[in-house]
């Protein structure tokens, strides 16, 4: 898909003005999150599973060229084949020739975003080949000719009315007055749609939540078997997935998997958990007869020693969008590419450039919610701040902003000047707000009250009231043992 990243700021004009997406969003803040929050409750060890995950990862990256040479070689020795390919083109065209070369009309696709990321579908189409997509959100934004808004949960911007009238619009076949007003009626319907896809496929397409180095084996993670019957039903199975996805073992993947459904969705484990190695053996019932791996670098080995080294570590979960106040405002489609949310403005200008995701390091109000609930633990707002360094030092930002950071530090290095300053505009804020207790306009922040109010101060400045800790004040003694 091409990218409006550019576009950031528009993109997310446009979505604050949407009505329908907003109550959407609204519904996504009160739905994961919780599960999340319960699902962690439950398993007394989760934040020691957090941690090993984390090790885990860590380790990989250390050594990932041993880890992918190890996979390779245990592919190989399972009858399958691994194709390196350096960047968005050169796995778009091995996909292609692989298709052509078993003689694909159809490809069926379980939901991947790295299929996304190099817009395998659109060159698909190009060649002649058509592309289904399996998973019911992306199935369903297939119809729409829309890309994915969520990691996890592709279709979340819709409503349940959007999609029928996508499916009246999309399946003009069938019976015009049949009842399409609840879930189940869509899902089927969906279902039986794509049976028949399933069955004459050519081609299986998959992403993979895991490659494991000590068996040759990707691991597929769904809640609705879709990408069981992309793998086992053709004669070929791509499996397609960028360098990070290795572990080193099958218990190294067992302890991921403990922490990756919890933070996505909020269940113990998903639905279906699949382990698919090489291809069809003697006496097995299903599986294919070709096993591809196309292993996509496309500028992740780049982020390897730098700031970003450690958002390789994301096994995209999507926790980090579901907490985000950004994303739960804007959604997206905002983004303008493939990923979104926090994890998004961090890998995004890794892997497209600076100059094309510029406004994305500053679409986080940095509260650090994204690194508390990160399963991996990448501290993400951390590197959000290198970003915005790096943006400053390449004199990127505006002028205007420039020159605020530039002010602000000059006060910053003068504490008294800077208490006396800040302490009389948090009095003459508190004055003239005091009867409404909040502001709808302020100069120089139309950013924080064209979307909402901005509370009246009261009291004293943070740094006065550290000083009245050091008097003996209780409360300051909080805020001195919460500095520390």
């Amino acid at each position: 898909m091409d990218s409006t990243t550019r576009q950031f700021k528009d993109n997310a004009r446009g979505a604050l003005d949407d009505a329908q997406l907003q109550n959407a969003l609204d519904k996504l803040g009160r739905g994961f999150p919780l599960k999340r929050l319960e699902a962690a409750a439950r398993l007394p060890e989760f934040e020691r599973l957090r941690d090993q995950a984390r090790e885990i990862k860590n380790h990989v990256l250390d050594n990932l060229d041993f880890y992918l040479e190890a996979f390779e070689a245990k592919v190989e020795a399972a009858g399958g084949q691994v194709h390196w390919c350096a960047d968005a083109d050169a796995a778009r065209r091995t996909i292609g020739e692989i298709c052509k070369a078993a003689g694909a009309k159809t490809v069926t696709k379980s939901k991947s975003m790295i299929g996304e990321e190099i817009a395998i579908n659109d060159y698909l189409e190009n060649e002649g080949i058509e592309p289904i997509e399996t998973d019911l959100g992306e199935y369903i934004i297939q119809l729409r000719r829309e890309p994915p808004s969520h990691i996890i949960a592709p279709a979340i911007h819709l409503s349940m009315g959007q999609v029928e009238e996508t499916f009246r619009e999309s399946h003009a076949d069938l019976d015009p007055d049949r009842a399409l007003d609840e879930p189940r009626k869509l899902l089927e319907e969906a279902r039986t749609r794509l049976r028949d896809r399933f069955l004459g496929a050519d081609v299986g397409l998959t992403g993979a939540n895991m490659l494991i180095a000590e068996t040759g084996s990707n691991v597929l993670v769904t809640n609705e078997g879709n990408a069981d019957l992309t793998y086992s039903l053709p004669r070929v199975h791509i499996v397609i997935a960028s360098l990070e996805k290795i572990v080193p073992t099958l218990e190294d993947a067992s302890t991921i998997l403990r922490v990756l459904a919890r933070s996505a969705t909020g269940q113990e484990m998903s639905v279906y958990t699949t382990f698919c190695t090489g291809v069809r053996r003697p006496g097995d019932l299903d599986g294919p007869e070709e096993y591809h791996v196309v292993l996509l670098d496309n500028g992740r080995s780049k982020l390897l020693g730098t700031e970003s080294h450690e958002m390789l570590r994301c096994i995209r979960c999507g926790a980090c969008l579901n907490h985000c106040p950004v994303y739960r405002s804007v959604g997206g489609h905002a983004y303008g590419w493939v990923y979104s949310g926090p994890m998004g403005a961090v890998l995004i200008p890794g892997l497209i450039g600076m100059d094309e995701a510029a406004h994305l390091p500053n679409a986080s109000t940095l509260c650090g919610r994204c690194e508390q609930v990160c399963p991996m633990r990448i501290p993400l707002p951390r590197m959000l701040r290198a970003w915005r360094h790096k943006l400053y030092e390449s004199r990127r930002t505006g002028a205007l902003g420039r020159w605020a950071l530039e002010g602000w530090a000059w006060l910053a290095r003068r504490p008294r000047l800077y208490r006396l300053i800040m302490g009389l505009g948090v009095a003459g804020l508190g004055m003239l707000g005091r009867r409404r207790g909040r502001f709808r306009r302020l100069p120089l922040a139309g950013g924080w009250t064209g979307g909402r109010d901005l509370p009246a101060p009261e009291g004293d400045t943070f740094i006065q009231q550290w000083h009245k800790g050091a008097r003996g004040d209780a409360s300051g003694e909080r805020l001195r043992r919460r500095g520390r």
